[in-house]
């Protein structure tokens, strides 16, 4: 008896099969000689980035399809798939050489890599909330592993196992969330849910409210908000440099787009999360820069940082999807070009004793403009970008998020979030004066900058300035890609 497959939509998948066949090559690639040295792996793994990227420029504007209603490709998707290759191609060139240096290059580095980043955009294209655990688990096994690649570190295997417990927590509550959901409506499909939730009555069903919030403390865990960062900085501290990077803007990406196409789904209850959201937007914000204060630890600071800019995100959710939706995608990409380019010099500075050992301490960075004046540029253009300082991108970024919130009426949302981002610019002017005004201690720092490293830092700061001097027709086609989270 002849078996009748469902019609597939291949096209739909047609990025995720690109990055996920470059894994897989990669794999195969490693098995080839020159066996001690492995850069030719990031340059496959840069190439078939680049063809997902490809593909998704190639698909931009089209009819929205779906695959079985449970993953779709539509512009949203399009639009956060060039942030996760951007963000992913970056770390993959500063890697290069920098793993060697580590004493931690292997194959198995770049394919997690890039199996982190499949699950980035599967989360992305998510219509169910099924697919989007299972791209959330792919993307959180991939960097956990990542996350203790210094084996022989202490901090390293501390840094596995917390990431490790904060994702486990993070599962438990969106597994238990989806099970309260499908027992009050019958469904997981997130179109399908918002459908029920818009029914009279459904959305002060205690069950349906009670899956929904365990919904958003998971996602509360994977983007570091507070009161969930608590290791946060702890996993980026003991995290290899270049992993940091991609914890701090692919895997909050992938976050906030799942989290944007749910809380789509839960208009139907907006007064509630809105309330909601804009305490957790004023709270995270606020620790995140004050406890960045005292910190020494540029890893920790960075890490604290990144826990403010999830708040100053969620000003842009608070506002709504048809307001902030477009400012949020913006910011994300802005953001992350700065974080991997700070992160990126961060990486490239070595100690002279012992030989080999990361520079992450503060006071190390005096006189670094006198001895390595282009690394400290490059430091200082994306500090400035974090600030939020014309004509930087960070400026726009923030101004979009900012004026959707006083557009949505949240106006002293808006002024604790200037507020928050004039405490912020101390200590990431505090770095910037120890670059350029205190004198170099001792032999100072040592820089490796190889050709790779150095090209993905040329990217972030052109990328930098020109989403900030020129940011109409990005910001056109963020606010294209969140039209699809829009009632229709």
């Amino acid at each position: 008896m002849p078996i009748a497959l469902p019609p597939l939509s291949w096209p739909v998948l047609a990025p995720l099969l690109i990055v996920t066949g470059a894994g897989f090559a990669v794999l195969l690639l490693d098995l080839a000689p020159p066996q001690n040295r492995k850069g030719h792996l990031a340059a496959a793994g840069v190439l078939g980035l680049a063809g997902a990227l490809l593909a998704s420029a190639i698909l931009w504007g089209g009819p929205a399809s779906t695959f079985q209603r449970m993953v779709v490709l539509d512009d949203f998707a399009l639009f956060l798939n060039a942030v996760f290759c951007l963000s992913t191609a970056l770390v993959l060139l500063l890697s290069v050489g920098y793993v060697r240096r580590q004493g931690i290059e292997a194959g198995e580095y770049y394919i997690l890599v890039l199996f982190a980043a499949v699950g980035m955009m599967l989360m992305a294209s998510a219509l169910d909330l099924l697919v989007i655990f299972l791209g959330l688990e792919l993307m959180s096994l991939s960097l956990y592993v990542l996350a203790g690649f210094f084996r022989a570190r202490p901090t390293g295997n501390e840094s596995a196992m917390k990431y490790f417990l904060l994702g486990a927590f993070a599962s438990g509550f969106f597994l238990y969330g989806i099970a309260l959901l499908y027992g009050a409506t019958g469904t997981t499909n997130i179109i399908q849910l918002g459908a029920a939730l818009a029914a009279p009555g459904a959305g002060r069903d205690p069950l349906i409210l009670a899956g929904l919030a365990l919904l958003l403390v998971g996602f509360g865990f994977k983007t570091s908000a507070v009161p969930f960062h608590q290791w946060a900085p702890d996993v980026y501290q003991g995290a290899p440099t270049a992993v940091a990077a991609l914890i701090a803007t692919g895997s909050k990406a992938a976050a906030f787009a799942a989290l944007l196409r749910v809380l789509v789904a839960m208009r139907a209850v907006q007064p509630d999360w809105v309330i909601l959201l804009w305490l957790m937007a004023a709270v995270t914000m606020t620790v995140g820069n004050v406890v960045a204060l005292a910190q020494s630890n540029l890893k920790r600071m960075l890490a604290y940082s990144s826990v403010a800019h999830v708040g100053y995100m969620f000003v842009g959710l608070a506002a709504g999807p048809a307001l902030g939706g477009a400012a949020v995608l913006y910011y994300l990409l802005v953001y992350s070009f700065a974080t991997v380019g700070a992160f990126g010099v961060i990486l490239l500075l070595e100690r002279p004793e012992p030989a080999g050992e990361e520079a992450v301490e503060l006071p190390e960075y005096g006189g670094l403009a006198a001895r390595h004046p282009v690394l400290a540029l490059v430091l200082t253009i994306c500090l400035l970008s974090l600030i939020g300082l014309p004509p930087t991108a960070g400026f726009v970024g923030k101004f979009y998020l900012f004026s959707a919130a006083i557009q949505g009426g949240l106006v002293w949302l808006a002024v604790i979030a200037v507020l928050n981002s004039v405490v912020a610019a101390y200590y990431y002017l505090r770095l910037i004066v120890y670059m350029y005004m205190r004198e170099p201690e001792g032999e100072g720092l040592r820089a490796v900058l190889t050709p790779a490293a150095g090209l993905a830092l040329a990217l972030a700061v052109w990328a930098t300035f020109h989403l900030g001097l020129m940011p109409g027709a990005v910001f056109a086609l963020a606010q294209r890609a969140a039209a699809p989270l829009l009632p229709q």
